[in-house]
């Protein structure tokens, strides 16, 4: 009883939560020029991989895009998540705006889901972008995290390349991707991810030396380590599978399709030598907050930074890590504080709204429109 009241009071804030902004949108005059569509895909990669022991075998992938703005949005609760989800149009037909449309995938970070980044997804369709983000097998929210999903960081990027193979072959969305027009997103170790994307190469070693050092920080230890079934990574139990793939982890993951790259709060700065970059010739945006605990911007995003001068970079002032998940619901944040208190001065819309604001400036000027 008490979980059915709680989702009731969930919905409840959320309508209420969904009219407010929809005010606020309209007495400002600042409405975006498309609603939102929502879909979801399973995608099955015919050539067999290491799943990570992950329970769900498929690359099950939320997808926002851009649907005629006549068409009514409806809210929906975000699971068992305390956060409030953008309202959306479930299963409306592509705008037939444009001939085609720009593609981003999408990359949520450790423990996380897709949904998480609903706020950027969201606003990103609302302005014409499709985009694709890919739940990571053996590392979401949804199912038992596994010590393969936790731990082989560069096999992400695979999943990305192939929730792109499998958008640009869906027989409804595929003929409205604009193939030179395709970038990335990747929030925490999504920022990781879509950097590999682009080019760079992890130093596997590097990092495990810095976590053995006196230097070592919250990056060695991220809160999601405690869900691993056996507790902490004990090197006696890899499996020749997993062996394996961290023979490989210095491999270059660059998938040329992808043309600009933007990562927030990117972690595993210190994966990366002085060289990891040296293969990355496209237009890369890095954003983080300045109070970040759990990627601290030291070894992370200033790290990074130092070794590609020619990328973008932004810092917020006082913002968290998790400042730059979605936004909780009033009623819930309380029993959720680690996920939904941002500290003193900091509100977590405002700064949605100012990264919304320079990823679409990134994008506009990295993935340029054609006549279409």
């Amino acid at each position: 009883m008490l979980r059915l009241f709680l989702c009731a009071l969930k919905f409840v804030a959320l309508v209420a939560a969904c009219e407010s902004a929809a005010a606020l949108a309209a007495d400002s005059g600042n409405a975006v020029p498309y609603h939102v569509g929502a879909a979801v895909r399973v995608f099955h990669p015919d050539v067999a991989r290491n799943w990570r022991g992950a329970h769900t075998e498929a690359l099950v992938t939320r997808i926002w895009y851009p649907v005629d703005p006549a068409i009514p949005e409806t809210p929906h609760a975000m699971g068992d998540s305390p956060f409030q989800a953008h309202p959306f149009a479930s299963g409306a037909p592509l705008s037939p705006a444009h001939a085609r449309y720009p593609l981003l995938v999408l990359s949520h970070g450790t423990g996380g889901t897709a949904e998480t980044l609903d706020w950027l997804a969201s606003a990103l369709a609302a302005n014409g972008y499709i985009v694709a983000g890919v739940n990571h097998p053996g590392n979401n929210a949804l199912e038992p995290v596994t010590l393969d999903g936790f731990l082989l960081w560069w096999e992400r990027a695979t999943d990305l390349s192939e929730v792109l193979d499998g958008m640009l072959d869906d027989p409804v969305l595929g003929a409205r991707i604009d193939t030179t027009r395709i970038g990335a997103v990747g929030f925490s170790l999504g920022g990781y991810t879509v950097l590999e994307l682009a080019g760079a190469r992890t130093d596997l070693k590097r990092f495990q030396d810095f976590c053995a050092s006196p230097a070592a920080d919250a990056i060695c230890h991220p809160p999601e380590m405690k869900r691993l079934p056996d507790g902490p990574v004990k090197p006696a139990s890899f499996s020749p599978a997993t062996i394996a793939s961290m023979a490989r982890s210095g491999d270059s993951y660059r998938d040329a399709r992808i043309k600009a790259v933007f990562a927030i709060a990117p972690a595993l700065g210190e994966a990366f030598g002085t060289d990891a970059f040296a293969g990355v010739d496209i237009p890369i945006s890095l954003t983080a907050g300045t109070n970040d605990p759990i990627a601290p911007i030291a070894t992370n995003i200033q790290r990074i930074a130092s070794l590609m001068p020619n990328a973008k970079v932004s810092m917020v002032p006082g913002a968290l890590h998790n400042t730059f998940l979605d936004t909780c619901i009033p009623a819930l944040a309380d029993q959720a504080a680690a996920i939904c208190n941002d500290g003193p001065g900091v509100d977590r819309d405002a700064v949605h709204a100012q990264t919304v604001e320079r990823a679409l400036a990134f994008f506009k000027d990295a993935l340029p429109a054609n006549a279409q």
